[in-house]
């Protein structure tokens, strides 16, 4: 008996050693590692107060942008290059005259009341906004106004436009609303809707509950949509408050009640950066603020001769001026359009270091000379070059101003800076009544440079072209490009447009603001691209995650 025991004693023995050997190559062999897990939730604080979440008015306000982006889905979205991806459509066709675009749906959609998605939503959404009271965005409204929109079947949807125009399919973006919910009103109703607060779509989150306080949205809770026809998102909950100013949204994180800022203004930054926890990312905002130089104004000032445009540029460092005046938060653009984006292409376009020398050199060849005594630069006539740089009465802006202002004034450059108020500022520039002037352009996710740059807008109160720029190729290029569907051919024409633009230096392209985002630390996965819309920085929400699990990864290599 004691001998049987003895041999069992030795068997468990020996598989002990067998397991430790087998745990041991495991061990050397494999790796564990942290992926993301399901579950969750994200608090975010965001400035500003929503007003009408819905998609169809959500354009002038980035708090409704944000939870319509989380919210609905459009046929289509802007990608991390600003160029158009499908989402509700699956995929499209445009014939080859460039005026019919026929769109097919995903068929696996389902609204967040379990309704499936057809055609009969784009249509009536569509609809709305060719109705002569849709009080959205005028230009959205005209442009959709001028194109017939077909049912061909429960997933198949055409457009059909009245000319060729390239751009057309950043307007299918816009978020499609429920027909089945809302068939019976009418566009004027919009606004006042109790469908804004409890709003359904197609995104990959739902409402599930909105806090208010005296009638104003504080708060609004969403909760992962498990019919999601896209990517699940790992979050399983968000949360958006909405705080009064920027201070009040980055205070709510030091207070420990959020987990993310929705922006980061200058006057935060600081602190910001001094917090522990609190990671910074950063993207192109769809904005480029640029110098005009009014070229109409030709019998006492000289932009209408291309050597002064360029020393200009040449006189200005405009990495010093984004360090000194914006704390170094925005980017330097090579090019009239936003770099990172599809259309933005440098090889070959002249750039324009800061080189103060090589801007005299430009200036004596236009008969251009510094005066013995007062250093300012003259003309054979005596006529200083001095002129007033025109801002809008912010203080950033007029940081910024002044810091241009001094650069100048090292060259022999008179400028002075003239503040007006910011309500008249787009008056003085629509009748092109200034010298030069620091503007603040809001640039489209398609880079169609047409409505600032061709000849037919440069005329006080004929469009935006501001500079009363004449250029008979880059009009050509630019008008090119807005007939031409081909991606190909458009980037071939955006190629020479940037060159062409570069070269004449109508105007100076300054720096472009960024979108600075804070989240905590234990927040993972989030990445921004170019944002056309503050609730672009969603665009990778699929990815986030606050929750890990741990798996056996494969074998080790050398």
């Amino acid at each position: 008996m004691f001998r049987r025991i003895g041999w069992q004693m030795v068997l468990v023995g020996i598989g002990f050693a067998i397991t430790a050997l087998i745990l041991a190559y495991v061990a050397e062999t494999y790796t564990t590692e942290f992926r993301p897990a399901n579950g969750g939730a994200y608090i975010e604080s965001v400035a500003g107060y929503p007003q009408t979440l819905n998609p169809l008015l959500s354009f002038y306000n980035d708090a409704d942008s944000d939870v319509v982006a989380l919210v609905y889905s459009g046929l289509t979205r802007i990608g991390m290059t600003g160029a158009v991806e499908p989402d509700l459509a699956k995929s499209w066709e445009i014939d080859p005259s460039g005026i019919t675009y026929t769109f097919q749906l995903n068929s696996n959609v389902l609204w967040h009341d379990g309704f499936y998605f057809t055609a009969d939503d784009v249509v009536f959404t569509l609809g709305l906004m060719q109705d002569p009271d849709y009080p959205g965005p005028a230009d959205i409204a005209a442009l959709w106004r001028s194109v017939d929109i077909l049912k061909k079947d429960n997933y198949t949807v055409q457009f059909v436009l009245e000319e060729p125009y390239a751009p057309f399919l950043d307007y299918t973006t816009v978020g499609i609303l429920p027909a089945h919910k809302l068939r019976d009103i009418r566009a004027a109703d919009l606004p006042t809707l109790e469908f804004n607060r409890q709003a359904i779509g197609t995104g990959p989150f739902r409402m599930t509950g909105v806090e208010t306080t005296e009638g104003q949205i504080t708060a609004v809770t969403l909760k992962r949509f498990p019919r999601y026809y896209g990517q699940t998102p790992y979050l399983e909950n968000m949360v958006l408050r909405f705080y009064p100013t920027a201070r009040a949204a980055f205070e709510a994180y030091q207070d420990g009640v959020v987990e993310g800022v929705a922006r980061i203004t200058q006057d935060v930054l600081p602190q910001a950066f001094a917090a522990e926890n609190l990671e910074l990312h950063s993207a192109a905002m769809s904005e480029m603020v640029m110098l005009y130089f009014n070229e109409l104004v030709t019998d006492t000032l000289p932009f209408n001769t291309t050597q002064v445009r360029q020393a200009l540029f040449y006189a200005l460092d405009r990495q010093a001026i984004v360090d000194n005046a914006l704390m170094g938060q925005a980017l330097i653009p090579q090019t009239p359009l936003l770099p990172g984006t599809w259309a933005y292409k440098t090889e070959g376009v002249p750039t324009y270091s800061y080189d103060p020398q090589q801007a005299l050199k430009l200036l004596a060849e236009a008969g251009w000379r510094r005066h013995n005594v007062t250093g300012i630069l003259n003309n054979a006539n005596g006529m200083p070059l001095a002129f007033a740089l025109m801002v809008a009465n912010d203080a950033q802006d007029l940081a910024v101003a002044r810091e241009i202002v001094a650069q100048w004034a090292r060259i022999g450059v008179s400028a002075t800076v003239q503040a007006v108020p910011p309500l008249a500022f787009s008056g003085i520039l629509e009748s092109r009544s200034y010298d030069a002037a620091l503007t603040h352009l809001v640039l489209p996710g398609d880079p169609d440079p047409y409505p600032f740059w061709h000849e037919t807008q440069a005329l006080p109160g004929q469009g935006q072209n501001y500079a009363g720029f004449q250029h008979r190729r880059i009009s050509e290029v630019i008008e090119q490009a807005r007939l031409t569907v081909d991606p190909a051919q458009r980037l071939a024409l955006y190629h020479e447009f940037q060159q062409l633009f570069m070269t004449e230096v109508p105007a100076i392209p300054l720096y472009v603001p960024v979108y600075t985002y804070a989240i905590d630390a234990r927040v993972n996965g989030e990445q921004l691209g170019p944002l056309m819309r503050t609730g672009d920085r969603f665009r990778t929400i699929a990815n986030w995650y606050v929750l890990q699990r741990r798996v056996v990864a494969g074998p080790q290599r050398d």
